[in-house]
């Protein structure tokens, strides 16, 4: 039970255990390190007690001040409290208390809220709370004013899920090296939706960057996300690849702010989905073959010949989604145009990552009957972010990603001629 802002003595098992705790052993663990762990604690803190004021009856010099009784005040276990007595000292000057270093760090490490929000991320309701810290059967029972009640744990996740999400959206952007950036909404209720970022850095490693909310995932909700990003570190001027589902919106802001020369991926499996829904089951299985041709093409030229074609042959029987295949063709081919190997076109063309921890997301926040409000709806979502980053691994192609690098860099020097690929984003 210690903690890093302060100095507390250092962790030391009783020379001699208090008999109770050999004899509660043979019938509960649980008891045996309750009773066993109150008397380290408390021989830690007679510890600090003599460090301040020296032994007891003993008058030396240059103590920091006297003994003044004692009192007993709650520590995490399990999930719940328990009651701790500790030595009360007041300082020579003033008079008033000195706090105990290691009665401190006992306090200060937040083992309630950890469990809380532990708990609360692999779907243990409220209600089961003190059922899932505390045996039914146990010597240990949940007790009134234990602090496993529903009400207590619901209000130590939202302290705690609210403290992450402020330190992660403040957190410094500077120093990840990011090579992608994918965006995507997510809909919470008809008049909320969240639009979260997440980078693929030059590793293969994953980071959920930022969430925002909005009423609708348009334009300035995104340009919200984007400024966000920039005010954290993220240089507008470094060319990266973005990969979008499709949005206007989407590509509108990322162009406004990073340049009209922003390479963009639309992704690949929504366009397909979206084609193959507005088509009889009939045309499914041609469709769907001639798209995979053209994803998996790498001469971009062929591949653009081979969408037009098809659309061509829907014109009679879907004139609307020949007019769909056409529209946004440049960005649904922006991997194969930047030369991409075949690993790592297919790990970009599409969002499945971040459609993945959307999972993860709607996996940790199942629970939630009733979204009060937007403030509610950000500390789900960012703590089902933070809940997926503990899964994620490198992207597949990670070995491929300095052929990425590379043709980020010639593409931005292609176009560095342009005035509007050099200007600073709006918001940097």
């Amino acid at each position: 039970m210690t903690g890093t802002n302060t100095q507390p003595t250092a962790i030391a098992m009783p020379a001699v255990w208090p008999q109770e705790a050999f004899q509660e052993v043979q019938t509960s663990f649980d008891r045996f390190c309750l009773i066993s762990g109150i008397a380290a604690l408390e021989e830690m803190l007679e510890e600090d007690a003599n460090e301040l004021c020296g032994a007891r009856h003993e008058r030396t010099d240059g103590r920091q001040g006297h003994r003044w009784g004692a009192a007993e005040g709650p520590i995490g276990f399990h999930g719940g409290k328990v009651s701790v007595r500790r030595p009360r000292v007041r300082g020579s000057k003033g008079g008033k208390e000195v706090s105990l270093p290691n009665w401190a760090s006992a306090q200060e490490e937040d083992w309630l809220g950890k469990w809380a929000m532990n708990l609360m991320l692999i779907n243990v309701s409220t209600r089961k709370f003190a059922r899932a810290v505390r045996l039914p059967e146990g010597d240990l029972p949940a007790e009134r004013g234990d602090g496993t009640s529903k009400s207590a744990a619901s209000r130590r996740f939202v302290a705690l899920s609210a403290a992450k999400m402020r330190e992660w959206m403040n957190s410094d952007l500077s120093r990840l090296d990011l090579l992608a950036i994918q965006i995507d909404g997510l809909r919470i209720t008809e008049d909320l939706v969240l639009v979260a970022a997440i980078g693929i850095d030059g590793e293969g490693g994953k980071h959920p960057l930022a969430v925002i909310e909005g009423a609708t995932e348009n334009a300035a909700v995104v340009q919200a996300l984007l400024d966000n990003l920039i005010d954290r570190g993220l240089d507008p001027q470094v060319c990266r690849l973005f990969i979008v589902d499709g949005a206007k919106a989407l590509k509108k802001a990322v162009r406004n702010t990073f340049g009209p020369h922003t390479p963009i991926q639309r992704c690949q499996v929504h366009k397909a989905r979206n084609i193959l829904d507005r088509l009889p089951k009939g045309l499914h299985a041609p469709v769907r073959k001639a798209l995979r041709q053209a994803w998996e093409l790498k001469d971009t030229a062929k591949a653009e010949q081979l969408l037009r074609n098809l659309a061509r042959r829907l014109e009679h029987e879907a004139p609307g989604v020949s007019g769909s295949i056409l529209e946004g063709l440049d960005e649904i081919l922006t991997v194969s145009r930047l030369g991409l190997p075949d690993d790592l076109r297919r790990s970009l063309a599409c969002t499945n990552i971040i459609e993945n921890m959307m999972g993860t997301i709607r996996r940790v926040s199942r629970n939630v009957k009733r979204w009060r409000n937007a403030e509610m709806a950000l500390r789900w979502t960012a703590a089902g972010m933070l809940e997926a980053k503990k899964g994620f691994r490198r992207i597949n192609a990670y070995r491929q990603l300095p052929v990425l690098r590379a043709a980020l860099k010639a593409h931005q020097g292609k176009h560095a001629g342009n005035t509007d690929i050099d200007r600073p984003a709006k918001a940097a």
